[in-house]
């Protein structure tokens, strides 16, 4: 079950956090993991040697989601150096977390340039390669915040929110072409975006999530390897919450 030896699968952010865990379960199920990252070669690095110091295969590309252009020739390259490209994770994401009326206008292009465009560039570059193939699995993760909303996180929000509606649109765009297309919605789990949250403000978010603890990068994970398997054939145009019941 979940048997993903012989594909390609590309993880864009998977260098650290929920990037990094969803590459090493593709791996251990035997996909062959192309990891991207922006400034963290060193980190990328690590993850790759970890990955074939377990058996795996995995090797790391760095390039900018947010410059389309770059995305198109890497996404291109890499499927070409292959010879396919079967799932695209598209994991890539930053915030800016202030009140609205304090946010800055380069802020929030830049987090709707990486978020938002960056999930369409990725899409649009690895469709183009499944298409030809007729099968592929692309998963954007989104937010329980992206659905629920959160004071002080309102631009990180919408762009979350705007995955959403980009995953229903793509996946009746790709369906005749045997392209499924889903999203993932964590909660509150522990990652490096997450361990500043300390204090009153942790011990307030753990009372919003009925299982009453925290979430397992590696359980977000678990259900990125289930949407890009065979077993999820039938699933399409949907959104997974993995979130201990914060938001149902």
């Amino acid at each position: 079950m979940f048997d993903l030896c012989g594909k390609v699968a590309i993880v864009t952010g998977g260098s650290r956090g929920l990037g990094r865990a969803a590459a090493e379960a593709l791996a251990s199920q035997g996909a062959h993991v192309v990891i991207t990252y922006v400034k963290g070669a060193e980190e990328a690095a690590r993850v790759v040697e970890g990955i074939t110091a377990r058996g795996g295969k995995a090797e790391a590309v760095g390039f900018d989601v947010a410059d389309m252009k770059a995305t198109e020739e890497a996404i291109a390259a890499a499927a070409k150096r292959l010879g396919r490209l079967d799932i695209l994770v598209a994991n890539a994401g930053i915030a800016a977390d202030n009140l609205v009326l304090r946010v800055k206008e380069e802020e929030i292009d830049r987090v709707f340039s990486v978020n938002v465009k960056g999930a369409i560039a990725c899409a649009r570059a690895a469709t183009k390669v499944m298409m030809r193939a007729k099968t592929g699995r692309v998963v954007f993760l989104s937010s329980v915040v992206g659905e629920m909303g959160n004071a002080g996180q309102a631009i990180y929000a919408a762009s979350k929110a705007a995955l959403l509606g980009l995953t229903k649109a793509l996946a009746r765009e790709y369906a005749s072409r045997n392209i499924t297309v889903n999203a993932l919605a964590p909660g509150f789990i522990e990652t490096d975006m997450t361990t500043v949250i300390t204090g009153e403000m942790k011990e307030g978010l753990l009372r919003s999530i009925p299982l009453g603890r925290t979430g397992r990068a590696e359980e977000v994970a678990a259900a990125v390897v289930f949407l890009c398997s065979d077993e999820a054939s039938y699933v399409t145009g949907q959104t997974i919450r993995v979130n201990g019941g914060m938001y149902v």
